[in-house]
This record gives C-alpha cells, structure tokens and sequence, in this order.
C-alpha cells in the first residue's frame, strides 16, 4: 500500500549562515508514518534559506562558513541591495547557490544517508527568522 505524508517543520534561526541539523526531526517523521521504502522531500519556503547534506562536524561547519564568505562576501554592495534597502543580496544569492530543496531515498523505514551525512537547514539571510520546512514523505507501508 502507498502513502503521502506531509509535516511542515519550523525552525527559529539566527541568520548569517545559521546552519540547524533537522536530520532527527525528518527520520521522525518517516518512522511516524511507518514508511517503508519511498522518498522523502524536503522544500524551504523563502528565497534567502536553503537545504543541503553535510558532515555536522565543527570545523567543517565552519570551513562552509569560511568558503561562502570568500565565495559571496557579506559586506559587499549587491544591487538588490539598491533596489530594496535591506541588505540582503548576498543571502540571496548564497540561497540560489544550494537550492531550496533536497530528496533522500528511504528503505527499510530508515534514510538512506551517508553515515556522516545530516540534512540541514542554512539561513542565509542578515537576521533571525522563523523557517517552515516541507516535508513530504511518499512510499510503501506494510
């Protein structure tokens, strides 16, 4: 039998490259819903927060940091800046860098990931925020 579930996650962030494991929160939800084998998907609402996999590890947390910031520098002049005054270009574009969605396969009710791999979520933008994560998880149930 086949089953689609969708959970929006919210997350408080604080900004400027606040990265937040919702590894835990999204195998929850598969378990929850007795998904066997499927996918999940994951979307982030808002153009300034973004969603990827890494190693949830402190020095390559930031060595992320680090290579965003030589990559699209925060204090540098944007021209959305100009059009809108907040500031914020470069988190946009960091955004668009890593897209604002992810799937992981899921078998055996687990996600298939990597053993050192999380799923994050980054919030790019210059302030703190509240952030709704998407979740859908499709697949078979026993």
């Amino acid at each position: 039998m086949m089953k689609v579930h969708t959970k929006r996650l919210t997350e408080k962030t604080q900004g400027r490259c606040d990265i937040i494991d919702i590894t835990a929160k999204v195998q929850e939800q598969v378990q929850k819903e007795k998904i066997k084998r499927g996918l999940a998907t994951l979307f982030v609402s808002g153009s300034t927060a973004a969603l990827t996999t890494i190693e949830v590890e402190p020095g390559l947390v930031q060595d992320l940091k680090e290579l965003l910031e030589k990559l699209i520098p925060s204090n540098k002049k944007y021209h959305h800046d100009d059009r809108w005054g907040d500031d914020n270009g470069f988190s946009h574009l960091r955004a668009s860098l890593f897209g604002p969605s992810l799937q992981v396969p899921i078998d055996s009710g687990r996600l298939l990931l990597g053993t050192w791999q999380q799923i994050i979520l980054v919030d790019f933008d210059n302030r703190p925020r509240t952030r709704e994560v998407m979740v859908q998880i499709m697949g078979e149930i026993d």
